[in-house]
């Protein structure tokens, strides 16, 4: 009797086309959230028709949400919501993007001359360096902000100064291991000026690492923005930023919650987005 060979697995197409919808997920997921809350707080004034977020009348003071012209409903100065949570969002968005624009650039930029001169200007650099990491970020950050007064501008810079330690060790760390490379004994051999080396081939290379730890910065430091706003060091009221949304919230906690509970859920949702990103391209960049 004749017999049948029967298939004894099955073809592994379908784990890897799970593999590879799940890497799209991952991906997917924290670009969507971002591209939500950026279009929300950049976009939406722009296209629809939203209150200002100060000088509210205090006769329409605490109306609930979903009240006529008012979505999210008004706070104790009449101001609306929702309005308030786009500005503040954007406040906090603005306050992210420049101190990690700058920290990049500014640490990146002195990292990556530290590691390819080496010598004494390598030894130079790292020991201001270390002493800037020596000390407690948060606190200098609280008495910067608090000697230069609050304000978006000095937030950024007072952040950024502290951020570039940080930046600079992990350009640093990059450039030792790309400068033996044979492309760039090459280049060096061929009479390539310093400063071509560095844009041309050692940024281009370093970048996907500072980038990721760009990303993984932007949550601590829309966070750290929203504890200084918190204390009245940041984003002074009656402007708007997420984190003074939460203090002046919290006077009447027990009344109306959602006054706090809204800007703390768009902080938590957008912190979250920054982080799953930059956990993913690291994973990305660093398997390839």
């Amino acid at each position: 009797m004749a017999t049948v060979d029967l298939p004894t697995a099955l073809p592994a197409a379908r784990p890897s086309r799970v593999r590879g919808w799940l890497r799209h997920v991952e991906l997917g997921v924290p670009l969507a959230l971002l591209a939500l809350v950026f279009g929300a707080c950049f976009l939406w004034p722009l296209i629809a028709s939203v209150p200002e977020p100060v000088g509210g009348d205090v006769l329409e003071s605490n109306l609930p949400a979903f009240s006529p012209g008012h979505l999210l409903g008004t706070d104790p100065n009449g101001n609306d919501v929702w309005s308030r949570l786009l500005h503040g969002g954007r406040s906090s968005l603005i306050v992210g993007v420049a101190v990690n624009v700058l920290g990049l650039l500014a640490g990146g930029t002195l990292g990556a001359v530290s590691a390819y001169l080496g010598g004494a200007v390598d030894a130079v650099i790292m020991r201001v360096l270390d002493v800037l990491i020596a000390f407690p970020s948060l606190v200098l950050t609280l008495a910067v902000a608090q000697s230069l007064g609050p304000s978006q501008v000095n937030t950024i810079l007072a952040l950024a100064f502290f951020s570039v330690p940080a930046f600079a060790r992990i350009s640093r760390a990059a450039t030792l291991r790309l400068r033996e490379q044979p492309f760039m004994v090459a280049a060096h051999l061929s009479g390539t000026r310093v400063w071509r080396m560095l844009f041309r081939h050692l940024a281009p290379n370093i970048a996907p690492q500072l980038v990721t730890f760009s990303m993984l910065g932007m949550g601590i430091v829309i966070v750290i923005e929203g504890a200084l706003s918190f204390l009245g060091l940041g984003i002074p009221p009656p402007a708007p930023s997420w984190g003074n949304m939460i203090s002046q919230g919290q006077a009447s906690l027990s009344a109306t919650p959602m006054l706090v509970v809204w800007p703390s859920l768009a902080l938590f949702v957008t912190v979250l987005a920054f982080n799953l990103l930059g956990e993913t391209l690291r994973g990305r960049w660093s398997g390839r």
